[in-house]
């Protein structure tokens, strides 16, 4: 195994800490981004950056970009607004677009001249099961739509430079931030679980494991493509 260095977007809790870790384990250095910044056993650099915030971001994106010479992206913060279609607000959708996409694009744009120059790279972007349809998340589905579309164009333009671009879509995952909005036993927890046919949430671990593989050196004839991590979630119901 070639040491590689990997930067992390929205790398402080969850799926981007569980992969930080597992990286890290690995023998790679791990560079995180996210908006705070206080944990001392993050397992490498954790830079503290708003990635809603333009111009915070392309600073920081400046600074590491002479400071490591990145070998993989992971695009994995995230931001969902729950608004009916009635209700859906301007500035939230805004928000939502800004965290999700515009900090994908400033990091790709980042990072990828490197890449290309060393003739190898790898680009994840974590898209989202809502992408084929859930009620009330109007503007977070169609910003990991468009992560997807992403990952298809820039696969396309960089087919030839070594670096390789693809997705992984993550079904309901046992994070902080799902758990703090879906208490076990909870009507919400029991909506989640429907859907899923293993009858279970997925752990940090299992999506990071998934995002691992698309990184590493044994995947470089697959780019372009979106991995469903989701317990069967996107296939349909289970026959039982």
């Amino acid at each position: 195994m070639t040491p590689r260095t990997f930067l992390i977007t929205g790398a402080s809790k969850g799926i981007g800490r569980a992969l930080a870790q597992m990286l890290a384990t690995a023998g790679h250095k791990v560079v995180g981004i996210a908006r705070h910044a206080d944990d001392p056993s993050f397992p490498g650099v954790l830079v503290p950056v708003d990635l809603g915030d333009r111009v915070q971001t392309e600073h920081a994106l400046k600074e590491l970009i002479q400071k490591y010479a990145f070998d993989g992206l992971v695009n994995n913060v995230g931001l969902a607004r729950v608004q009916p279609l009635g209700e859906v607000d301007l500035d939230d959708f805004d928000a939502v677009i800004r965290v999700n996409l515009h900090s994908a694009l400033q990091a790709t744009q980042a990072v990828f001249p490197g890449m290309r120059e060393r003739g190898w790279g790898r680009i994840i972007n974590i898209s989202s099961l809502t992408v084929l349809g859930i009620a009330h998340r109007s503007s977070y589905a169609a910003a990991k739509a468009a992560l997807i579309s992403f990952t298809r164009t820039w696969a396309l333009e960089l087919a030839s430079t070594g670096i390789t671009v693809n997705a992984v879509a993550p079904g309901p995952t046992e994070t902080e931030l799902f758990r703090e909005n879906n208490a076990p036993g909870s009507e919400g927890e029991q909506r989640y679980m429907s859907g899923v046919p293993m009858g279970r949430f997925g752990q940090p671990e299992e999506i990071a494991s998934a995002i691992a593989f698309l990184m590493s050196e044994q995947s470089s004839y697959i780019t372009g493509q979106t991995l469903f991590v989701d317990g069967g979630a996107s296939i349909g119901k289970a026959a039982f």
